[in-house]
């Protein structure tokens, strides 16, 4: 998904000179000395919350670590910020650690090639499998991971649902007979807001683990041209889901011209019961809609097995040590690392920022005071109960898939007509990649 409908902070249009400011110990700024003390350099983006989060981590790391001081450098957030790690990469010249995206983004940095793999830093074995998928290479782990997940997924509201006595469907079924009890209750069971076109994508998107469920080798077969929605029954369901809602008339009558904050005040007030939607919108709910936290929950968008009810999941982002960080440096960042991915780091972001989700690392909480979708993709998290988004797992996404969806939210397209659009919108992007089948 496009990350500007899904980041909370705003693109940067700083230049592309680096602010830097050091934090820690008073020790020496030199690399290091016969004294023992290191400095090393820590490269992030310049929004908000991440610079919160950055020097929360420092300051902490430093205090138990008083040899070890860490400058923080900051870069603008976009294609600068991009353009401007890959060059620094290219030339040697990159900060000692450094935040950035997981996923499609960490391979195109060559990762074998510029980065250190952290196979014998401790704390490695601790990290999420749906997170190390997102930034390994050939077997290898480089990151460590920044903030929390991100889930596709059907927020509720609870009190709806307590006083229409349902229970959380676990199924599809299940699902559209909640609907018909919503409906007759006098509410909009589906919230659509195709005003804002990139919200109508949740139905595949958020669907992909049931995909995976089915058949967990579908995205390496998509990803060569031997797999298609429009022939594989689980990854069509996600447009069928689309096609069914609209045709039961089950959702808000101004789907067509709603944006983003009339679903998420919809949600809120009761106006409607459930909206399918990223989860790190829920920053944005109670934002505009306060004391919404405890009165909307979450649940994964429902397949055929109840007995395989999977969250779909983005991953966070990582932090990596450059090749060009050698010695002592080395020694140090791989130390910061470390302690990024200790339950110590979880509650050193905890106490920068509130959490949007939970974190990739094993034994860490968000706590009792975050909203409680995040509390119940918690749940999803601790259970293994969780599946990688399409995109990390693939390259191939074509460029028209929230038209389409709108169209068959709409009642324009079929599913299955649908399904076999999107699946020749993909054969570009897929040409353009270079990849094999295509």
């Amino acid at each position: 998904m496009r990350t500007r409908h899904i980041a909370i902070t705003l693109l940067a249009t700083a230049s592309m000179a680096l602010t830097a400011c050091s934090a820690g110990s008073l020790g020496s700024s030199d690399d290091s000395g016969g004294d023992g003390k290191v400095t090393i350099s820590f490269l992030y983006d310049n929004g908000s919350e991440t610079a919160k989060i950055g020097d929360q981590l420092v300051k902490d790391f430093t205090a138990k670590n008083p040899n070890i001081t860490i400058k923080t450098e900051t870069r603008p957030q976009g294609t600068d910020g991009d353009n401007l790690i890959k060059t620094r990469l290219s030339t040697g010249d990159m900060s000692d650690v450094f935040m950035y995206n997981s996923g499609s983004l960490f391979q195109a940095l060559a990762p074998e090639k510029n980065l250190a793999p952290l196979g014998d830093t401790e704390n490695i074995g601790n990290l999420d499998k749906n997170f190390t998928t997102t930034v390994s290479s050939n077997g290898k782990i480089y990151g460590v991971p920044w903030g929390g997940f991100m889930a596709g997924a059907i927020l509720y509201n609870k009190d709806v649902y307590a006083k229409l006595g349902l229970q959380i469907p676990k199924t599809w079924d299940d699902f559209m007979a909640n609907n018909a009890q919503i409906k007759a209750g006098g509410v909009d069971p589906v919230i659509q807001t195709y005003g804002e076109t990139w919200t109508s994508q949740l139905f595949i998107l958020g669907d992909y683990a049931n995909v995976n469920t089915a058949d967990p080798q579908w995205a390496e077969k998509y990803t060569k041209n031997q797999a298609k929605y429009a022939t594989t029954p689980a990854a069509l369901a996600g447009f069928q889901h689309l096609q069914d809602v609209h045709d039961k008339g089950y959702e808000n009558k101004d789907f067509a011209s709603a944006k983003l904050t009339d679903g998420l005040r919809y949600l809120a007030t009761g106006k409607g019961a459930q909206y399918p939607i990223l989860s790190a919108m829920v920053s944005q709910l109670i934002a505009d809609n306060p004391g919404s936290e405890d009165k909307v929950g979450l649940f994964p968008i429902p397949g055929t097995d109840a007995a395989q009810n999977k969250l779909t999941v983005w991953s966070p982002n990582g932090v990596y040590i450059p090749s060009s960080t050698t010695g002592a440096k080395l020694e140090a960042a791989k130390k910061f690392l470390a302690f990024i991915a200790s339950t110590d780091g979880c509650n050193s972001q905890t106490t920068a920022s509130t959490p949007t989700g939970p974190y990739a690392v094993k034994g860490c909480t968000v706590g009792d005071k975050v909203p409680q979708a995040v509390k119940d993709m918690q749940g999803f998290i601790d259970s293994g109960q969780s599946s990688l988004a399409l995109e990390f797992l693939s390259p191939v996404k074509g460029p028209a898939l929230e038209q389409i969806c709108v169209e068959v939210g709409s009642g324009i397209r079929k599913a299955d007509a649908a399904a076999k659009l999107y699946d020749e919108d993909v054969k570009k992007q897929a040409q353009q990649l270079g990849l094999e089948g295509w």
